[in-house]
């Protein structure tokens, strides 16, 4: 009799596993109607192979979510508590919350463009009645609750049916072949840049496609080769610009920028940076300038194309360049770009310098070395030049806290009390290695061009750690505020104190040097650097770690959707939530430019 009963009970949790698992794929068929909303937000394929691999991803990525809902929350309650009434109750109201989650995701997806996080759930809650519009978003949570409901029941009386047929495992084959399939077709888009499949990688939520390219160039393949210049943009919801550009100048003016890796504002003084401190004095002078990123390819991409940082991490970037190297292009400019970096690394800046003759420097004896190469290298070809030319010189030496074999530097100074004995020492070499940089621009600026309108600014700051992670992650003041001069012939120098940021560059070049009438805003999140900026924030970083800069606070978001919010100065973390108002505005023109 007791293992009769034993029996029973070990068939009756058989049968309501067998109904979890049937229950769970009609979650993942409910999950995958639902997730249909993020493709809105995105932009529909272009292509055949494209609309292939989505339909392998939805299926093979909400399935197994809902496989995972249940293997969590319901398959442990089936052990314990083997009562079907319990358990379908229980199931549909964790199916209900599961699927609820993800409708509100794609409504903060939509507006903000940012997946579930502490930081979005927060800023949504305070926007809450600006993002529910609609009663639709009160009825529709109803509907899915009955819809549960009676799924779970429909689902509990058909069960010995449904195993009768067996189409278990072929369900589990078929899902297990679009899972497996999706993350193969990622690997060779994500090799070949096909970008309208990897566009859609931060589409659905918690989903992370298998990628090669990391891979590929750690064994010396480079993963850019395979590409289509001009691949079609029709179904993106991508507005870049959002109205064509009305651009007529009547003269021509070359133009150089000069982007300093590590060039920390506080650093230009008459001690360390002589040279430039004295050409500052004599140029345009923006004391309240910020990067837009703590890293090469976010903070040129924000200089170049004038755009906040969460836009970099967007695929449609890696083939479509900024608005200012077409209009340069069509206005007959010759484009060119000095630096140190390899054609691997600058692949891996999508199109951002499309149109520009690269000039890589190359030496065994460090970036110091290099940097005299870039250097020399613009010299011969800005001299060559027949037509009017623009320019992008990188310089490293300070990031790698570099100087060439030989060199006299300046004599130390005593370090920041509040700095650790290292990176005392760290202090007095990145010294050295601004006062070699220094040098250097004494030397080539008088080479120039006296017309030539030239730019001089920091990719990002500095902060002083061995670790290339810890500095890019950094979003301190010291490591995001670096210094902007813009020696521009015929206007008087003189100091700007309001805030400005890289986002400005390429409006101002567009609107005063290029002649465009067309509102920035078309175009840019910036404004004209010579226009007073009313703005009362700035975003520094990309979509999944960044800083809103505000006036009296800064907020912070980490690497897993937490925040901090520190005080203007950075020296006291704020035990307070979040300011809405301006923090929704920030990321609404995040997404402005992908409205529909």
């Amino acid at each position: 009799m007791i293992e009769r009963r034993k029996q029973m009970t070990r068939d009756k949790v058989s049968r309501l596993i067998n109904w979890g698992h049937w229950f769970a794929f009609f979650n993942g068929l409910l999950a995958m109607i639902i997730g249909s909303r993020y493709i809105g937000s995105v932009g529909q394929p272009d292509s055949i192979i494209s609309w292939g691999y989505l339909a392998l991803s939805t299926i093979g990525h909400f399935t197994f979510l809902a496989f995972i809902v249940y293997v969590i929350f319901i398959f442990p309650v089936s052990l314990l508590l083997p009562y079907s009434k319990i358990l379908r109750g229980y199931a549909a109201f964790v199916g209900s919350m599961a699927l609820y989650i993800l409708l509100y995701d794609t409504i903060i997806y939509d507006d903000y463009g940012i997946h579930l996080s502490p930081f979005a759930f927060d800023l949504a809650w305070q926007d809450l009645n600006a993002l529910l519009h609609s009663t639709s978003y009160i009825i529709t949570p109803i509907v899915i609750l009955v819809i549960e409901l009676t799924a779970a029941n429909f689902i509990w009386k058909r069960i010995d049916k449904i195993q009768k047929k067996q189409w278990g495992n072929k369900v589990v084959l078929f899902v297990g072949t679009c899972f497996i399939s999706s993350h193969l077709i990622h690997i060779w888009a994500d090799a070949a840049n096909v970008t309208d499949i990897t566009r859609f990688d931060d589409a659905y939520l918690v989903s992370y496609p298998a990628t090669a390219r990391t891979f590929m160039e750690s064994h010396g393949v480079d993963g850019n080769t395979v590409t289509s210049d001009e691949p079609s943009q029709k179904t993106s919801n991508l507005h870049y610009p959002i109205e064509p550009l009305q651009c007529q100048t009547e003269t021509q003016t070359n133009v150089l920028v000069i982007a300093i890796d590590s060039l920390q504002a506080a650093m230009v003084d008459d001690v360390t940076m002589p040279f430039l401190s004295q050409y500052t004095r004599e140029s345009l002078n923006f004391t309240q300038h910020y990067t837009g990123g703590t890293q090469f390819k976010s903070s040129m991409f924000t200089l170049m194309y004038g755009l906040q940082g969460n836009y970099s991490d967007k695929k449609d970037f890696t083939i479509i360049p900024p608005i200012i190297n077409q209009e340069l292009t069509r206005q007959g400019y010759q484009l060119g770009l000095f630096t140190a970096r390899s054609l691997t690394e600058l692949a891996s800046t999508g199109a951002m310098f499309k149109g520009f003759q690269p000039h890589i420097s190359v030496s065994d004896d460090g970036s110091a070395t290099t940097d005299i190469q870039s250097i020399t290298a613009l010299n011969q070809w800005q001299h060559n030049q027949t037509a009017p030319w623009f320019a992008v010189l990188n310089l490293t030496a300070p990031q790698d806290y570099d100087t060439p074999v030989g060199f006299l530097g300046i004599e130390t100074i005593k370090a920041p009390t509040s700095l650790k004995p290292a990176q005392k020492v760290l202090f007095n070499q990145y010294r050295q290695s601004l006062k070699f940089i220094d040098n250097q621009l004494s030397q080539l600026l008088p080479e120039i061009d006296d017309n030539t309108i030239v730019f001089i600014t920091g990719t990002h700051g500095q902060v002083f750690t061995s670790s290339i992670e810890d500095a890019r992650r950094d979003l301190s003041p010291d490591n995001v505020k670096v210094p902007l001069v813009i020696h521009w012939p015929n206007i008087s120098p003189s100091e700007t104190h309001y805030r400005t940021s890289h986002y400005g560059i390429a409006p101002t070049i567009l609107s005063k040097i290029l002649g465009c009438t067309t509102a920035s805003e078309k175009y840019s999140s910036g404004r004209s650097l010579l226009e007073p900026n009313q703005e009362s924030w700035i975003y520094i970083g990309n979509s999944r770690e960044f800083a809103i800069y505000q006036k009296d606070e800064i907020t912070v978001l980490g690497r897993y959707g937490k925040y901090r919010i520190y005080d203007a100065n950075f020296e006291q973390r704020l035990n307070k939530k979040m300011s809405a108002p301006e923090l929704i505005q920030v990321m609404r023109e995040g997404r402005r430019l992908y409205q529909n």
